[in-house]
């Protein structure tokens, strides 16, 4: 009878000490904002936002095939194969399409050569206080500043000015005195309507004119004004574009116009350059700035959908 006693007591302190853990186990279940993150190993209170975009679209299908044969006019000329070929582009090798895409098209006609590119890239912050965008921001701007359209470092601040007027530059510090005027065979070029010798600036002979001739632009190399490389404000995020004029052999020279939009963590570069094959044309700008913005005002879009 005792022994009955023992084991009903047992049992019952047994049910209590059950009943104790799975109270515990059950007040535990429950996660709140101080949790860990799985994939940090952080506080989940402490993670930056992610970007916008998790994935990239197929860059080779995103442009119609309209504004192709716009941008590379020579393809229509192509046999139906060859044409189909370079329709279709050659996708960028890469190890992660999550991550970074892109696509190039490549057409070679009678008066010119033109290439398209297109570089999607998904910028990820791996470091969890750092947001995707503030790091997406910071390879923008690295690019940017390779255009040239950013200081390098801050600029020098003067010293305060004072009210005084400057003292009298002596010595070595003095400025050039001004040129003698010119006379004789020294002289400019004659009047508007007679012939004559322009100079450039510095007084460099460029080139015999004559009358009626208007004397020609001094070099090519820049875009006219408003067309030069700047950033844009109706594009994306933040965006810029650069123009460029480079020598593309011994007698021929190509114009590469590249359109860099960021929009949320992911960067999109349209890269567009034309090679006339005659010697001495230079590519239009206006031409080229006009068809680049167009597609990358298309693909910025197509991020936004």
């Amino acid at each position: 009878m005792q022994r009955r006693a023992y084991a009903s007591g047992l049992a019952a302190l047994l049910a209590a000490v059950s009943a104790t853990a799975l109270a515990g186990c059950s007040s535990d279940s429950g996660t709140d904002s101080s949790g860990t993150d799985a994939k940090t190993g952080t506080t989940a209170g402490t993670i930056a936002q992610p970007g916008r975009y998790r994935t990239l679209f197929e860059p080779c299908g995103s442009v119609p095939l309209a504004t192709l044969q716009d941008m590379l006019p020579s393809v229509t000329a192509l046999p139906v194969e060859q044409r189909d070929r370079v329709l279709r582009g050659t996708a960028a090798v890469t190890y992660d399409t999550d991550r970074r895409v892109g696509c190039a098209w490549k057409a070679d006609g009678p008066d010119a050569t033109h290439h398209l590119s297109l570089d999607f890239e998904r910028v990820v912050s791996y470091d969890p206080s750092v947001s995707d965008e503030t790091r997406a921001q910071e390879v923008y701007t690295t690019k940017e500043s390779a255009a040239g359209l950013a200081p390098a470092s801050p600029p020098t601040t003067a010293a305060p000015s004072t009210g005084a007027p400057a003292a009298p530059l002596t010595g070595a510090s003095k400025p050039a005195a001004p040129a003698a005027p010119l006379t004789g065979a020294s002289k400019p070029a004659a009047a508007p309507g007679t012939a004559g010798t322009a100079l450039v600036p510095g007084g460099q002979q460029a080139q015999t004119v004559s009358p009626g001739t208007p004397t020609p632009t001094p070099t090519a190399s820049t875009p006219p004004e408003g067309l030069e490389s700047r950033t844009l404000t109706d594009l994306g995020d933040v965006a810029f574009l650069d123009d460029v004029l480079t020598p593309a052999g011994s007698v021929t020279q190509q114009r590469v116009v590249s359109v860099v939009f960021r929009t949320s963590n992911v960067i999109v570069t349209v890269r567009y350059a034309a090679q006339p094959t005659r010697v001495g044309e230079v590519p239009d700008s206006e031409e080229l700035q006009e068809k680049a913005r167009r597609l990358a005002d298309r693909l910025a879009e197509r991020f936004d959908e």
